[in-house]
């Protein structure tokens, strides 16, 4: 069995769509930035969030104007959580609360992980 978890660091190099489509398992794709007081304040409920299912992969992207892997999942607000299984987006959360986390992460992963 594979484990990942939560991770406080934004990624150094964005991935390419492709990328991430082509990623086995449950991913979850943030995207936000170091500054964003929405993005601080969600972390916590993330952090849990990815407790609840240790086997799905983080990808924490510093988005900004222009990014294309942003745009890519129409990305307007931060933070933004984008729920995959192989590669299929199964939600998108924007600048979404403690409960709503939760929330995707018991239905969503838990029926998904692999």
């Amino acid at each position: 069995m594979r484990t990942f978890s939560y991770t406080s660091e934004y990624a150094e190099r964005e991935p390419t769509r492709a990328e991430i489509d082509a990623l086995p398992g449950v991913t979850v794709v943030e995207f936000g930035a170091p500054w964003c007081g929405h993005c601080q304040a969600a972390q916590a409920g993330i952090a849990a969030g990815f407790g609840l299912s240790p086997n799905a992969r983080h990808v924490k992207i510093h988005d900004s104007r222009g990014q294309p892997l942003g745009r890519s999942f129409r990305v307007k607000l931060w933070p933004t959580l984008v729920f995959l299984h192989d590669g299929v987006v199964l939600a998108q959360l924007v600048r979404p609360d403690d409960d709503q986390i939760f929330a995707a992460f018991a239905s969503l992963l838990g029926e998904n992980a692999d």
